[in-house]
């Protein structure tokens, strides 16, 4: 299993995966928004996507739990 963390405080801008999704390494699975700045997160491996713990518009610290992969 694969926890995606937020890497900085920000927004949730864009949630662009679902549940039960296969991903590959690198895709882009979130984008968040700080300081009018988009930054993409991406899957740093190959998976499936077991939980979404974000909707757009939430507010996350860096640290929390984004994405679990399976």
């Amino acid at each position: 299993m694969t926890e995606i963390r937020a890497q900085i405080t920000a927004s949730i801008w864009q949630v662009n995966t679902a549940v039960g999704a296969e991903v590959a390494e690198g895709d882009e699975l979130i984008i968040l928004e700080s300081m009018k700045m988009e930054l993409p997160v991406t899957a740093p491996v190959a998976g499936t996507v077991a939980e979404v713990h974000v909707v757009p518009e939430d507010k996350v610290l860096e640290g929390d739990l984004l994405i679990t992969l399976t």
